[in-house]
């Protein structure tokens, strides 16, 4: 049994989703079912992460076919790394979205919700432990159509809009991902990843070449919405149910963001990206120009949800900027923040959560005097809120310190205070929430407003105290980032 956890990964949650499904006239066994779902790929995930932890591999022949004529799911220091982001998050978001999803859900199509929830995780899942170029265009499929039945589901009429907005966006991404990897077949004749690396240099010296890598990064870009490539996501993210924003926006773009990863660095190679086609120069304004004006719009914004949102968006430039600086640092720095920022952000959408569920809606006016009312969910909004500002003692911080040290050590200075420009604004939207919840009266101040349940508290409060170990213990967290990077880079790595 030990030999298949990479191929049980993800068969475990995509044979349970259409049993599911079946299930519509019982909701909370439906739940149930998924929990447990989640929570054995967490298993699989623990088993195979502490397989790989110290560098090595492990390589799995689907229907002992071997590669590169098989199919191979293949598992290292950097994809372990995303399948642990992915597992931890559904294993502890489960047990939020019980009470989230019935209050925000009708009953009979409750199932049907579950059942896209373990699509859309089965397809990440996939994207992330596969080794064959097409199977991510397959599973990014599989994720992407289950997200925007998920998002749709929202009680709002605009998730609708939402979902078509995010269907046609994702759509052009997909395409662009799957004709830069039929470019790539064309010149090599395989689509194991690891094959590609291998034959890509003998024809790297070629325009085919140069267009596919063009493609796929603009593919990828479109699907982990890097600044302007990311009008899908702040209506997806403000209009879809809570457990669902939670839910994508601590994995859907990280595992975007490892596609990148693995294509620049193990398919096309460092000195091809960076050294001949000079990415850096490409993804740096990007990086830059999406840190900034998403944190300048999230200050404007009057809803939570769609403040937040902005935000993850200037959160994807600073995970694109520590790879633009093409350094060891920087490119574990970026590793990094996929996890303490996965942690964060589903910390302050649960919080968020927990404001819907008693409040209706997250506008200011809305929350105002939540402070006093619902003290716990405001206390760990305000907990995660000073992570993803950076403060010390907080995940976010470890994050931004790795960050400053690859920027100032590439000699880019001023890029370095851009950085602590970007957190004073940080600081500034976060602010107007706490001012709104804390320091204004609720204009319903008669109404009979309690905490959010213990249902959705524990879990809130689980990620939240998370970003306080993981910035107090943060030697977990950078030797694991430190591990895949290597990884990444094939080769001996002078920190």
């Amino acid at each position: 049994m030990f030999e298949q956890l990479p191929a049980l990964q993800v068969a475990i949650t995509l044979t349970a989703a259409p049993l599911v499904m079946l299930l519509w006239k019982a909701p909370r066994l439906a739940w149930a079912i998924t929990l447990a779902s989640c929570w054995a790929s967490l298993a699989v995930t623990l088993a195979l992460f502490g397989a790989v932890a110290d560098g090595g591999s492990w390589s799995y022949e689907m229907g002992g076919w071997a590669p590169p004529w098989g199919i191979e799911y293949r598992v290292d220091a950097a994809n372990a790394w995303i399948l642990l982001i992915i597992g931890l998050v559904s294993a502890i978001v489960m047990p939020y979205a019980r009470e989230s999803v019935e209050r925000e859900i009708a009953r009979d199509k409750i199932a049907l919700f579950y059942s896209a929830f373990l699509l859309a995780n089965a397809g990440l899942i996939g994207i992330a432990i596969t080794g064959d170029a097409f199977n991510i265009f397959v599973f990014f499929e599989i994720s992407a159509l289950a997200s925007y039945a998920l998002i749709a589901m929202g009680s709002d009429r605009r998730a609708v809009l939402s979902a078509y907005q995010y269907l046609v966006m994702g759509t052009v991404g997909t395409t662009f991902l799957l004709i830069g990897i039929g470019f790539l077949y064309i010149m090599t004749g395989t689509l194991n990843l690891y094959d590609l690396a291998a034959r890509l240099p003998e024809v790297s010296d070629t325009n085919t070449v140069r267009a596919a890598f063009a493609f796929l990064v603009v593919g990828i870009s479109l699907k982990l919405a890097l600044f302007p490539l990311h009008l899908w996501l702040p209506n997806a993210y403000s209009y879809a149910p809570s457990m669902v924003t939670v839910f994508l926006s601590a994995t859907a773009t990280k595992v975007a963001i490892y596609v990148l990863l693995r294509f620049i660095y193990s398919v096309f190679g460092f000195e091809f990206s960076f050294e001949e086609l000079s990415m850096q120069w490409v993804l740096m304004p990007l990086a830059l120009l999406g840190i900034v004006i998403p944190s300048v719009a999230a200050v404007f914004q009057d809803d939570v949800k769609r403040l937040l949102a902005y935000s993850s968006v200037a959160q994807v430039g600073y995970m694109i900027l520590g790879v633009s600086l093409a350094s060891a640092l920087g490119l574990m720095a970026s590793i990094l923040h996929l996890f303490n920022h996965a942690i964060t952000k589903a910390a302050l959408f649960m919080a968020v959560g927990c404001l819907v569920y008693r409040l209706g809606g997250v506008s200011l006016r809305r929350i105002a005097g939540a402070g006093q009312r619902m003290p716990w969910t405001m206390a760990a909004f305000v907990i995660a809120g000073l992570s993803l500002i950076g403060v010390p003692l907080t995940a976010g911080f470890v994050t931004k310190w790795h960050l400053l040290q690859a920027t100032l050590e590439a000699g880019y200075w001023p890029v370095a205070l851009l950085l602590l420009g970007s957190s004073l604004l940080a600081a500034m939207y976060i602010w107007k929430v706490v001012e709104a919840a804390y320091f204004r009266e609720p204009e319903d101040a008669g109404a009979d407003v309690r905490e959010a349940p213990l249902a959705l508290l524990v879990p809130t409060w689980a990620l939240t105290l998370a970003t306080l170990v993981f910035g107090i213990w943060a030697a977990f967290s950078v030797g694991a980032a430190r591990t895949a990077a290597e990884v990444l880079l094939g080769r001996g790595v002078a920190w």
